[in-house]
């Protein structure tokens, strides 16, 4: 949530038509909002992926599809014609993120989402008190197993650990470009040094993510980080805000202070397991909503109208105080 924000309305201005259509990528979109690429949605609903990637295309949003979903890519790309990205991780074996990336683009996903706030799993207390037993991944099967035995409490941590590639670094994006012709997001930026670096490698966006405040305690808040690393690519990439929307005027708060879209990861689960496809469809419907009524109230007719003064920071109250 964007606590410490407010929102600078403008007044007397007509807004008898709001447009938040947009592009991403290139693609057209009915609104700065996609789906975040969240994991094992089979946990939250027996229709799982595929619920999820109908209530998408029904809305006319970009679904980024999880490299640890509990459907298959061939079952996600089948269910419904859509534009989806693809998310992945590097796995120490390199042979299966490959696969996994022609198994993408050959079903027609349109870009990829490399996450790279992950060299090793965040400490998930939570995982470790319940004993969470991560179900068998459908993309893996015949490649791994997710089935790990362990004592620590957690088999995803286990699992994790036995996977992921500790040694990944900023060279490795040569290595995923060479074996690939779809365009590449970073996911799980936050500074802007790591920023210049991304806009130095040629990737073709950056998601600006804390992966749910789950990997580094102290981490700052996506929205706290989001003009940091806005400023730092000055306009030559796209960025992206993931993490802490809940609301209409979030989105707003992140398209003021530079974001071109925003990804939604915990509505869309909440949705999902309220209700199924319908429920993902209400969750988008009402972000939807939401922001057309604060768009209006702010005197913002279409999205480019959305500026970095309709919004002010806690350091921009104190600032005019004095």
């Amino acid at each position: 949530m964007t606590y410490g924000l407010s929102i600078r309305p403008r007044v007397l201005v007509n807004v008898s038509r709001i447009d938040m259509s947009t592009t991403i990528l290139g693609f057209n979109t009915s609104a700065p909002i996609m789906i975040a690429p969240t994991a094992m949605h089979k946990l939250a609903h027996q229709e799982g992926e595929v619920a999820t990637a109908r209530a998408a295309a029904a809305c006319n949003t970009i679904m980024a599809f999880s490299f640890m979903s509990t459907c298959t890519v061939e079952e996600v790309a089948s269910s419904c014609n859509a534009v989806r990205f693809f998310q992945c991780y590097v796995y120490k074996r390199r042979d299966i993120t490959a696969l996994m990336v022609q198994r993408a683009a050959r079903n027609g996903f349109k870009a990829l989402i490399l996450t790279v706030d992950t060299p090793r799993l965040g400490r998930r207390e939570a995982d470790i008190k319940n004993k969470m037993i991560a179900p068998q991944l459908k993309n893996f099967e015949g490649l791994l197993s997710t089935e790990v035995v362990t004592d620590k409490g957690s088999n995803l941590e286990a699992f994790a650990s036995g996977i992921f590639d500790a040694s990944l670094c900023w060279e490795d994006i040569g290595w995923l470009r060479s074996i690939t012709d779809l365009p590449i997001l970073i996911k799980g930026v936050l500074t802007h040094e790591d920023a210049i670096i991304a806009v130095e490698v040629g990737v073709a966006g950056i998601v600006v993510s804390n992966h749910g405040a789950r990997q580094l305690d102290y981490a700052p808040a996506t929205i706290n980080a989001l003009e940091e690393v806005v400023l730092a690519v000055q306009g030559k990439i796209p960025v992206f805000l993931d993490g802490g929307i809940r609301r209409g005027t979030d989105v707003f708060k992140a398209l003021a202070l530079g974001a071109q879209a925003v990804l939604i990861g915990w509505p869309v689960i909440y949705g999902l397991a309220a209700k199924g496809e319908h429920g993902v469809r209400r969750v988008i419907q009402m972000l939807k909503e939401e922001l057309e009524l604060t768009m209006a109230l702010s005197g913002c007719c279409h999205l480019k109208d959305i500026a970095r003064s309709h919004v002010r920071t806690e350091h921009g109250r104190l600032q005019s105080r004095i």
